[in-house]
């Protein structure tokens, strides 16, 4: 298992870096020929990176909802409902990460 002080730094590392990746990508204002491959590489980056840890955080949250869900629905099986909605409630983070990363590409 990972060490809490450097998940904490990995955790602090992607976010920035998904932070930056966008800006990075818009920061030049007219790409000559040459850098424009660069360009599309990191606006491809950037998209590839929303998209990943969007999907890698909705695949969390949804663990940790269904095992407790689990739990929960051999007790009270009339709260199915409810479990049915916050299973689903962590798709819109991969629906968010989707559209900004063809916001990112276009």
């Amino acid at each position: 298992m990972m060490d809490k002080r450097l998940a904490k730094v990995l955790t602090f590392g992607v976010f920035l870096t998904v932070l930056a990746m966008p800006a990075i990508a818009f920061a030049q204002a007219a790409p000559v020929a040459a850098d424009a491959w660069q360009l599309g590489a990191a606006k491809a980056l950037a998209a590839g990176l929303a998209m990943a840890v969007s999907a890698l955080a909705a695949a969390y949250a949804q663990a940790k909802i269904g095992s407790a869900a689990a739990g929960t629905l051999a007790e009270r099986p009339e709260v199915a409902i409810w479990v049915i909605t916050l299973q689903a409630l962590p798709e819109v983070i991969v629906l968010l990460g989707f559209v900004s990363a063809i916001m990112i590409k276009a």
